[in-house]
């Protein structure tokens, strides 16, 4: 398995909450045990060493809702490899890295109110808004050297005002602390910017589908 991959897997198991990754020959097996995602499939290659021939085969052995695949290319060539039983997600998204580094802890804005916890090996920051609300958040999970950043997230009404990267930061600057020395998320489209303008790289696209048999 690719190694910035197995980095992503190792600490998003943990992120979630989801049982320990089965191996398999092209990749891992996980189950997060939801309605709406009780297992996923990640194959471990990226971009032009993703075999085909395992996307059909591991895709065609899905009956079930809810059975996820991720693999590390761009949508409109895995769809080409699927049955009108899955739903793609037509944005691409994105592995990315980033070498950790110290740093001071930065400021938090007036009238907001930010506090971070540590739990079963997850960091986690919120960001409360003035009235009391949500305004930001996000959580990483640090695995030896790398640390997996997840479900960043900033309010709609309280973007563009320094708050996710005030979260990323303070992340990324938690797990320096704790040893990580490289960073790895899945980003968005909607993300790629934050990250990119934090340093962040794209290191693979990938491709996002969900089983969903029709009735």
């Amino acid at each position: 398995m690719d190694g910035t991959v197995q980095a992503w897997v190792d600490g998003w198991v943990v992120s979630r909450g989801a049982a320990p990754p089965v191996p398999e020959p092209w990749g891992c097996t996980i189950d997060v045990g939801m309605y709406e995602h009780v297992t996923r499939h990640v194959f471990g290659a990226t971009g032009d060493d993703l075999d085909e021939a395992a996307v059909r085969k591991v895709a065609g052995a899905v009956t079930g809702a809810g059975v996820w695949l991720k693999a590390f290319r761009d949508p409109s060539v895995v769809s080409g490899w699927l049955d009108d039983t899955w739903w793609i997600d037509p944005e691409p998204g994105y592995l990315m890295t980033v070498p950790l580094t110290q740093g001071d802890l930065p400021d938090v804005p007036d009238g907001y109110r930010m506090r971070s916890w540590s739990r079963g090996g997850v960091t986690r920051v919120m960001v409360a808004a003035p009235d009391g609300s949500l305004a930001a958040r996000g959580q990483i999970t640090p695995t030896g050297s790398t640390a997996v950043a997840d479900q960043i997230e900033t309010a709609p009404e309280h973007r563009r005002k320094g708050l996710g990267s005030l979260v990323m930061r303070t992340l990324q600057i938690t797990a320096v602390r704790q040893g990580a020395r490289t960073g790895v998320l899945a980003g968005t489209p909607a993300g790629r910017g934050l990250y990119e303008a934090l340093g962040w790289e794209v290191v693979a696209l990938l491709t996002s589908a969900k089983h969903c048999p029709r009735t």
